[in-house]
């Protein structure tokens, strides 16, 4: 077949094609030179009956097609169309040729399933505390654009990192993603400003997002106005930050995103909830664990370059591989430190703390107050209603706003 010509048809004409490069057929036994009566094992099914004795049966043309494209799934075009049951027959077949474990052409392998087949490929992905897999498989991971769930909790992103502009910029993955946990990531309120750029500017991206955790980072109020731009965020965890529990922070989380604060533990935000789910669970498994059996010494991307070289190749590869997952010091002070909020129903009472409180003119005479606190009562009882609609002021866009707006 190698000294065979190639046609394809497309569209009703056919057409010759000479630049395709066909996976090599892997290499007969010498007794096939000699007999050319000797069957091609890879073509049949060898099994054992009863009494011991070796059968084969054929594979189903079906088998033997399916296998030549797994092989050569790098010259697929395109699988848009084609049924789910094929689809993941086909990715099983390219996953036990271990052609996501090939750099050269797993990006676009994935890429080919993703536009094809969505979040059935991968609906749910948890890095959690897995720092090396996400940057060594930084492309790859890219390529999964039907996410829902993303966890990023103790990968230590920082203020910059290149995965941020990627949540924004893509259209897919900015419309389908619904949670995201990027704590303990050492995010600071220009980080949050960064990241929520995009999104403030252009009134788009990350519209589904319900669930945000940003707990264990070093943010303060301040960040707490970047986040009113996710127009249904209905969850957030704050804990382990620069907040403080108190009437004010309330009323502020209040105020700005229409969340209350839970006086018990949101199980929304439990880690067990997020799961790798989809056909390439697997696939990010052997990642890891090819990961594991290569030398900790490896090459690293080139547009890593600039940053290796300022704090040093070896010593940067060697930390962050030593590096021990961020954890709590104590199962009581990681009780003690929840700070979870959530967006009560429509129909739910409000308590008063909740609400910004009026104590401090208890001072004044009762009947110098009453009309100010008949216009109050009325204002709490439209809160009460419905939470309070998020505007974005023209004055929101800072000069440090329009500097990133530059940089995009």
């Amino acid at each position: 077949m190698e000294n065979s010509a190639i046609y394809v048809r497309e569209r009703g004409n056919l057409r010759r094609v000479s630049d395709i490069v066909l996976a090599q057929p892997k290499p007969v036994s010498s007794c096939r030179r000699t007999n050319p009566f000797v069957l091609r094992k890879e073509n049949f099914i060898f099994t054992y009956n009863a009494e011991g004795s070796l059968r084969y049966t054929t594979k189903s043309l079906f088998d033997i097609t399916l296998l030549f494209v797994a092989d050569n799934i790098h010259h697929v075009d395109s699988l848009v169309g084609f049924p789910d049951q094929i689809g993941d027959r086909l990715f099983s077949a390219a996953e036990e040729n271990r052609v996501f474990l090939n750099a050269d052409i797993s990006s676009k392998a994935l890429q080919l399933f993703s536009d094809a087949y969505g979040e059935m490929v991968l609906g749910s992905l948890c890095l959690r505390n897995r720092f090396p897999l996400l940057h060594e498989r930084m492309d790859d991971i890219k390529t999964f654009h039907s996410l829902k769930c993303l966890d990023l909790f103790g990968c230590r992103l920082g203020d910059d990192h290149e995965i941020f502009q990627h949540l924004t910029s893509s259209s897919s993955l900015a419309s389908s993603l619904m949670q995201l946990s990027i704590g303990g990531n050492r995010l600071s309120d220009v980080g949050l400003q960064r990241l929520t750029a995009p999104i403030r500017m252009l009134r788009k991206g990350l519209d589904c997002l319900q669930l945000l955790d940003v707990s264990y980072n070093p943010i303060s109020v301040r960040a707490l106005r970047y986040i009113t731009c996710f127009p249904k965020l209905e969850n957030l965890d704050v804990s382990g930050t620069s907040l403080k529990l108190g009437t004010g922070l309330k009323t502020t989380i209040w105020d700005l995103l229409g969340l209350i604060y839970s006086e018990k533990s949101l199980d929304r935000f439990d880690h067990s909830r997020c799961k790798t789910e989809g056909w390439a669970e697997q696939v990010v498994n052997q990642w890891e664990t090819n990961n594991s059996q290569m030398p900790k010494l490896k090459k690293i991307d080139e547009s890593r370059t600039s940053a290796l070289h300022f704090f040093g190749r070896q010593k940067f590869v060697r930390d962050v591989l030593n590096a021990a997952p961020l954890v709590c010091e104590s199962e009581e002070e990681a009780q003690r430190e929840r700070l979870h909020f959530f967006r009560p129903a429509a129909n739910s009472h409000i308590p008063e703390k909740q609400t910004p409180s009026t104590t401090n003119q208890q001072g004044k005479p009762s009947w110098h107050n009453i009309k100010k606190r008949q216009r109050q009562s009325e204002r709490c009882d439209s809160s009460r209603q419905s939470p309070p609609t998020k505007r974005l002021p023209s004055s929101a866009l800072t000069a440090e706003d329009l500097d990133l707006l530059n940089n995009y």
